[in-house]
């Protein structure tokens, strides 16, 4: 376990929500470059158009990483044991992503420690989710 103290939450308690800044085109490349996921529908406006999508849009997974961001921020990176999403809508240009978490259980973990599960909810600037899913963080139980 870690010697970072993170305060055990309380089932039912959520985290401050957390707006992340408009996505750009330059983001979704940006994040391409580091996934080497270069689909032309993330890039590639005319491509995208052309295949029937309004705009290019962005990879899944850039969501995802902003979410775990998020949680790890709150409870901390090196508690996280479990980080689970399921993709339910595209995030456009200029679309902010909106994380909010939620203890839906505390348990005892094998080692003593409290396993927290929270449910997560991404959403798109509209209120729209864009991801949801759960993570699991083993917390001290002195903290």
């Amino acid at each position: 376990m870690s010697t970072t103290a993170h305060p055990v939450p309380e089932v039912g308690q959520e985290a401050a929500p957390r707006t992340f800044p408009p996505m750009t085109r330059t983001d979704y490349v940006t994040y391409q470059g580091a996934s080497g996921d270069f689909h032309p529908l993330h890039h590639d406006e005319v491509y995208a158009r052309s295949v029937g999508f309004p705009s290019v849009f962005s990879v899944g997974m850039l969501q995802a990483g902003m979410l775990a961001t998020y949680v790890t921020d709150w409870l901390g990176v090196e508690e996280i044991r479990r980080f689970k999403v399921r993709f339910v809508d595209q995030m456009w240009p200029d679309d902010e992503l909106t994380c909010k978490a939620r203890v839906s259980d505390i348990t005892t973990a094998p080692d003593g420690g409290r396993r927290v599960t929270l449910e997560l909810t991404a959403l798109r600037g509209a209120g729209t989710p864009a991801l949801l899913g759960t993570a699991e963080f083993v917390l001290d139980p002195a903290a």
